[in-house]
């Protein structure tokens, strides 16, 4: 089993050869070994080629020439089958080349004394001799906190601030015809008959018809109409006193 420095790395190996990335524990970047080309590989191609160069020898001169080079190219097939990538001889291959990749990669990662990480250079605060997780680079983190401060001081002032004038309250108007919510609109929306307003006998203010309070200053809007010269009751709307004739 490979065991690598850094927390994580990649195997890029393939038949051909072998290959690695190691990454930064800090922030993820990662560094590529040098490909290198692998022995077994190379032997396997050259049996593959003199398998072929036996067969060709044996299709020129055929017969017993033709079955023995059938026959070394078998055989040679036979040996090239035993050095399959996955076999002993590749892996061993494969951890001399993860050593040797280790080697060549490690020059770029500092380890920190504080963490154990091992950091590129980026992460890596030279003044101090520690990741920047351990000791971040002042001119940053003061770029940081400074920041820091400017977002709580934008949310402190959104939370005070007036953004929005409206209202919320809604009053729902009743038909005088149906008795049922009419809506918004001049007519009902369930009987369409007309929807008026009326003014409050106390303080003249405008109330849609079906409510029974006035909306500004809360007198009953079935009070009756009183004169002011002979104090007599009027029903509501009326524009001059039944009584005496007095406008009301």
């Amino acid at each position: 089993m490979l065991h690598s420095f850094t927390r994580n790395y990649n195997d890029l190996s393939t038949d051909a050869g072998f290959q690695f990335e190691f990454y930064c524990d800090n922030c993820g970047n990662g560094y590529k070994s040098t490909f290198s080309e692998s022995r077994t590989y190379e032997s396997r191609k050259k049996v593959d080629r003199l398998g072929e160069a036996a067969g060709g020898i044996g299709g020129l001169f055929g017969g017993i020439a033709g079955n023995l080079g059938g026959l070394v190219e078998r055989g040679i097939g036979a040996v090239g089958d035993n050095l399959e990538s996955q076999g002993p001889q590749w892996r061993k291959e494969q951890e001399q080349s993860f050593d040797a990749a280790q080697a060549e990669v490690r020059p770029h990662f500092k380890r920190c004394p504080a963490c154990s990480q091992w950091v590129c250079a980026d992460c890596w605060n030279e003044d101090e001799g520690l990741c920047v997780t351990c000791a971040p680079r002042e001119s940053a983190y003061v770029a940081q906190a400074r920041n820091q401060a400017m977002r709580n001081n934008i949310d402190a002032a959104a939370e005070t601030a007036t953004v929005w004038h409206g209202t919320l309250e809604t009053r729902t108007t009743t038909c005088p015809n149906c008795g049922k919510p009419a809506g918004t609109g001049k007519f009902c929306n369930h009987c369409g008959s007309p929807l008026g307003m009326s003014k409050c006998p106390n303080c003249g203010a405008s109330v849609a018809l079906g409510l029974a309070f006035c909306g500004e200053c809360g007198s009953p809007m079935n009070a009756k109409a009183v004169c002011p010269n002979c104090g007599a009751e009027n029903e509501q709307g009326s524009a001059f006193c039944n009584q005496c004739g007095t406008k009301i």
